[in-house]
């Protein structure tokens, strides 16, 4: 897979997949993730990426022609599954559309910033537009790398045990169940006995009855 995060401010995301499982995942060959500086594409010796509102009111608003031109130059070298826009006002993401888009080649993910896009983009480049929750950030590039890490640890080899994605929250419209390590007994505070059982059908089980009852105590709305 590769990812293609188009962006003015790419040291934001510098340090973000040079690190744990992500850096691992492109080390092993499982993703390549390149970060592009909009400013490279600018059409002015100042690099100048944003303008005012037609219309007036407050904030600048990223201009159509540097992203249009880099959109361009990468739809020239391949072809990409779905260019996204993160947004506000766009699809909320979940582990869904996480698994959907871990089987796709190549994504392009666009990061706003000031008061977003010039409208022109989402119409005529977008062809999928993700939010991370009901609120705003400063800019896109959080939201793009909690979208790149959802999906690139679903990628088949990225994890020493492939079995541990299956097994996370929402897999199956559950919440996980509790987990504990070791000591067994911390200050009085014991591992249910049953974890320590060895009884693999009856640990399945208990698990699956706290997925469940956590989930109908926390997210019910996630139950038919």
């Amino acid at each position: 897979m590769r990812i293609d995060i188009i962006t003015c401010l790419p040291r934001l995301l510098d340090s973000f997949f040079e690190h744990s499982i992500l850096k691992r995942a492109q080390e092993g060959g499982h993703v390549e993730v390149v970060v592009h500086d909009l400013r490279d594409y600018s059409l002015n010796k100042q690099r100048q990426v944003d303008d005012y509102a037609f219309g007036g009111g407050a904030g600048m608003v990223l201009t159509i022609e540097p992203i249009a031109r880099c959109i361009r130059q990468l739809q020239s070298e391949r072809t990409y599954d779905e260019v996204i826009y993160v947004t506000p006002d766009g699809e909320r993401l979940n582990q869904k559309t996480s698994n959907r888009l871990s089987l796709t080649e190549n994504l392009i993910i666009l990061c706003g910033h000031y008061k977003g896009v010039d409208e022109r983009v989402r119409t005529h480049f977008i062809t999928k537009e993700i939010s991370i929750g009901d609120y705003v950030l400063s800019g896109g590039e959080l939201a793009a790398c909690v979208i790149a890490d959802s999906i690139i640890r679903l990628i088949p080899g990225v994890l020493n045990d492939e079995t541990s994605a299956l097994t996370d929250s929402f897999q199956d419209n559950l919440l996980a169940p509790p987990v504990y390590t070791r000591p067994a007994d911390f200050e009085g505070w014991k591992v249910p006995d049953i974890l320590l059982s060895g009884h693999e059908a009856k640990i399945a089980d208990w698990r699956f009855q706290q997925s469940l009852e956590r989930t109908q105590t926390r997210r019910p709305d996630l139950l038919p």
